[in-house]
């Protein structure tokens, strides 16, 4: 066979649609946990319009409060139906897609107990170690299931940098909260090790591996949310004048926000689904870094900026929870 028929042999194969992401087994339930997770990242950045910008603490509290109750109701119910049948959240873990949203669960615990922990200091603080350590558990286990084989080079999608690349800036973002500054700075190390390498592994399959299934594309949001969790981590956990870290992490931000401008034709061709609150992570995460950048600055009017910013996230937010309640009110 010739070098070219064999390309062509080899074609079709190397360029087949993966399993949508909301046909995986798992998918609908973990995907349920992006509401949260969205909510507590816009609760963040009202956190830190409050210390930077006088905001009321009212937003905060409501959204902190609604991720948490929403988070409750649905980690029970996921429980629940994994003492019903056994097994179900390590299959979920090991599945090729659905597997890295499993991350979710211990991610969000880790965002809510940062937050409460300023007003329970030791229950807080127990809470957030806890929920991390769950987080570095599911992420070892995902990292030892990809490493011996368990995944194929195809059915890769962004999803893999949320539980152990923005996973770890989250886990030091909570560990600077309970005052573990040598514990930040270590599982911020391990985050920008892992940036390094699952990102370089998911940016080659999206270069190479043909198109994603259009559920999948939402995932792309992931490259925005790793940038803004590592600026908030490193931020928080060197708090003064803006360093050279700081700067060229902030650049990283800058280009990744650009290029989520660039895929705005491509989210747009997207049916909107429940997989649209990935969105509201990164947005809310990137949110939260510009307000606190914008306090450091001295640029004129840079208050106007700010509040603009957390407006258009806040709408943004509260639009995909309308079009979530439409939709789920045209089902019924």
């Amino acid at each position: 066979m010739t070098h070219s028929a064999t390309a062509v042999a080899l074609a079709p194969a190397a360029h087949e649609p993966v399993e949508p992401l909301n046909a995986a087994p798992g998918m609908h339930e973990l995907s349920r946990f992006g509401v949260p997770l969205g909510l507590a990242g816009l609760g963040g950045a009202w956190s830190a319009a409050r210390s930077s910008l006088g905001s009321p603490i009212w937003p905060e509290e409501i959204l902190y409060g609604t991720a948490t109750a929403l988070w409750l109701v649905l980690t029970v119910t996921y429980v629940f139906r994994g003492l019903r049948r056994k097994g179900t959240f390590r299959s979920d873990l090991k599945h090729e897609v659905a597997g890295p949203f499993a991350s979710f669960i211990p991610l969000i615990g880790i965002l809510l107990s940062s937050h409460y922990s300023q007003y329970l200091p030791p229950w807080g603080a127990g809470l957030c170690g806890a929920f991390i350590a769950a987080l570095a558990i599911v992420a070892a286990q995902l990292l030892a299931h990809w490493v011996t084989g368990g995944v194929s080079m195809q059915s890769i999608h962004p999803g893999y940098l949320l539980p152990v690349v923005a996973g770890s800036f989250v886990a030091s973002i909570g560990f600077s909260s309970i005052h573990a500054h040598d514990a930040a700075i270590a599982t911020f190390g391990a985050g920008m090790f892992f940036w390094l390498l699952v990102g370089t592994v998911v940016t080659v399959r999206l270069m190479t591996g043909g198109a994603l299934a259009p559920a999948a594309k939402t995932g792309l949001s992931a490259y925005l949310a790793a940038p803004a969790t590592a600026n908030i981590a490193w931020m928080v956990s060197h708090p003064g004048p803006m360093g050279a870290t700081q700067l060229g992490l902030t650049g990283v931000l800058a280009i990744m926000a650009l290029l989520q401008v660039m895929l705005l034709p491509e989210y747009r061709k997207l049916p909107f689904t429940q997989l649209f609150w990935v969105f509201t992570f990164p947005v809310g995460a990137t949110t939260n870094y510009a307000v606190r950048w914008l306090a450091t600055t001295s640029l004129p009017g840079w208050e106007i900026y700010a509040w603009t910013t957390l407006g258009l996230a806040t709408a943004f937010t509260l639009a995909i929870a309308a079009r979530t309640a439409t939709t789920g009110s045209a089902r019924a």
